[in-house]
């Protein structure tokens, strides 16, 4: 019977509905995907109403099972058994009818689950595809939906600092007539205000370890106040139907590409990608976020804070579903070797007295990404490998220095995002926030910590010859928060976070005052606490949803120390930088 099409393999239902529980939408209201669609928040909200429904299709599912193996037991003793004698058979002439007419309705009971099953797993299929983006206000229902299609994978908040790995926003959707394709335009317009009470710091996405220092000329003029709109942001987003599955093409910009003291934004390419599969496997090519990118906490403010990563750049990657609820990702992305010297900070794309820099890119970066989420639990593991290289051929530094010098880079990361709900239900969608991380070489990638810098090398300082060092920058860093929701619409961030740094003994050195030694932060501290009120915002079985628009206050506490303290900093000024920043910002989306 199961040859000719009666019966599904066993275990062949419970797939297809795991496979739409993960996903998370099927039966979605449309006010949810209308102003609760934030990522992960706005599929994982609606796992719960589909929670009782698996239950009874597992049962169901599990009966059929038994039936089917009880059937196919009796079947098989039937077929094997011999009569012994003619007179054994009259003696129980009902016997074998009976046991035939259980047969039937054991059978005809198993196809009838077996179908409603099939039929109802279809449905969620259907409803999937039909929940994947929000309709398209007067298209026809046949133009909206593509069934089969799979939609973005959800990943990160819908906040201005939640997009580390892949920013998803529910955005307006249509389907293009005629075609198998849905196309998505999503983005927010932003606007930032901004005071400090310590040094003058115009720019509006200030990195931790460039603050200025304490006694420094814009530190004797104090802080001022800015305002700016330039991190407002736009995408398209396509999806269309194939026969190796979903392919998904974006492109995403925002106005931040100019001076951050200028009204005339500069329209910037943040992501240029195309990704093509389904939730088992997928292939992305183009510029995205890196594999190490990781926000894990909500600030209202645009810069790369402390121990953050936010670095877009060209890669191949490739993404498998390893199991139930884990994900597993390799990245060959763009290098970038830094270093610091006496003569200033390098990148391949500097000049050295006029020429080429030493700096030089010789093999792509190497990434790995593992991520467990279940039921708002979600705890992610980095790793990354890195060649850092110096040429001084053909530069200003070939004499006295010889020979191409290489190095390695290494770097490992943890992060936790914990429901606190987990505890208790009072808790509601509270989140406890962890990060960690540790390696060498690693600086481009915590541009917030180490301004960028992989190394240092002894290129300018007077008196060495031979060959050229390049000595990588130990680090090491964590991050603790907290998420506190007041009510569905108003929350608060608390989030402190700590990162070190250890220099080559050579660098104590650098000239005093210098650019070199000034950037060269041993220690530096950051907190943040913020209250935020999202008037659409939504709470659904512990999942919160932003909806469309933000305001909120922040206030911003960062502390670095120079290594080699005062004696680095230069006449004047002390070993260390400390600023208070006040921010407002609010954020409405598309």
């Amino acid at each position: 019977m199961r040859a000719g099409g009666g019966f599904p393999q066993a275990g062949a239902t419970p797939a297809l509905l795991l496979l739409a529980a993960a996903l998370g939408a099927a039966g979605a209201p449309p006010a949810a995907r209308a102003q609760g669609g934030v990522g992960a928040g706005a599929d994982a909200a609606t796992i719960a109403e589909l929670r009782q429904q698996l239950q009874e299709m597992r049962r169901r599912d599990e009966e059929m099972r038994r039936r089917m193996e009880q059937l196919e037991a009796l079947v098989a003793r039937q077929s094997r058994a011999q009569p012994a004698t003619p007179t054994r058979a009259a003696r129980a002439p009902a016997a074998a009818p009976a046991a035939t007419q259980a047969d039937v309705q054991a059978a005809q009971a198993a196809a009838r689950d077996a179908r409603a099953a099939a039929d109802q797993a279809q449905s969620i299929q259907q409803n999937m595809a039909r929940a994947a983006l929000p309709p398209a206000a007067g298209a026809a229902p046949a133009e909206r939906d593509v069934p089969g299609l799979q939609p973005p994978e959800p990943m990160g908040d819908q906040t201005a600092t939640g997009d580390a790995l892949r920013s998803d926003l529910p955005g307006i959707a249509f389907r293009v007539p005629g075609t198998e394709t849905q196309v998505r335009l999503y983005g927010f317009a932003k606007l930032s205000a901004w005071t400090d009470a310590n040094g003058r710091n115009q720019t509006d996405a200030p990195l931790p370890g460039g603050i200025p220092l304490t006694g420094s000329p814009a530190a004797q003029q104090g802080g001022d106040f800015g305002m700016t709109a330039r991190f407002s942001r736009f995408g398209v987003d396509t999806r269309s139907l194939t026969g190796w599955g979903t392919l998904e093409t974006r492109l995403e910009g925002d106005f931040g590409g100019g001076s951050p003291t200028s009204s005339n934004a500069v329209f910037r390419l943040r992501q240029a990608w195309g990704e093509l599969g389904d939730e088992r496997f997928r292939v992305l090519v183009g510029q995205a976020n890196s594999l190490w990118n990781e926000g894990v906490y909500e600030t209202l403010i645009d810069a790369t804070n402390l121990n953050q990563s936010f670095v877009r750049q060209a890669q191949l990657r490739l993404t498998a579903r390893l199991a139930p609820g884990l994900t597993g990702q390799i990245s060959v992305e763009a290098p970038e070797t830094q270093y610091t010297s006496a003569a200033g900070v390098f990148t391949p794309g500097s000049t050295l007295d006029g020429g080429a820099s030493p700096a030089f890119n010789a093999a792509p970066d190497l990434l790995a990404r593992l991520n467990y989420r279940k039921d708002g639990l979600e705890f992610g593991l980095r790793g990354m490998l890195r060649q850092l290289q110096i040429r001084p051929a053909g530069t200003a530094a070939a004499q006295p220095f010889s020979g191409t010098t290489s190095a390695t880079g290494v770097g490992a990361a943890a992060h936790l995002r914990f429901p606190m709900r987990w505890f208790s239900e009072s808790f509601g969608a509270d989140e406890l926030l962890g990060q960690a991380y540790v390696g060498e070489g690693m600086g481009r990638y915590f541009a917030g910590s180490t301004n960028g810098q992989d190394a240092l090398s002894n290129i300018g300082m007077p008196g060495l010859t031979g060959r050229v060092s390049l000595d990588p920058v130990p680090a090491w860093g964590f991050t603790a928060g907290y998420r506190r929701f007041w009510t569905p619409q108003i929350r608060s961030n608390l989030t402190y976070s700590y990162s070190r740094q250890d220099f080559a003994s050579y660098a104590l050195a650098f000239a005093p005052g210098s650019a070199s030694a000034t950037s060269l932060n041993r220690e530096i501290q950051q907190l943040f606490a913020n209250i935020i009120w999202s008037p659409f915002g939504q709470v659904r079985n512990g999942v919160f949803g932003s909806g469309w628009l933000d305001i909120g206050f922040e206030y911003l506490y960062t502390r670095r120390d120079l290594y080699g303290g005062a004696a680095a900093a230069g006449a004047g000024q002390a070993g260390h930088g400390i600023a208070n920043r006040f921010l407002f910002a609010t954020v409405a989306r598309f």
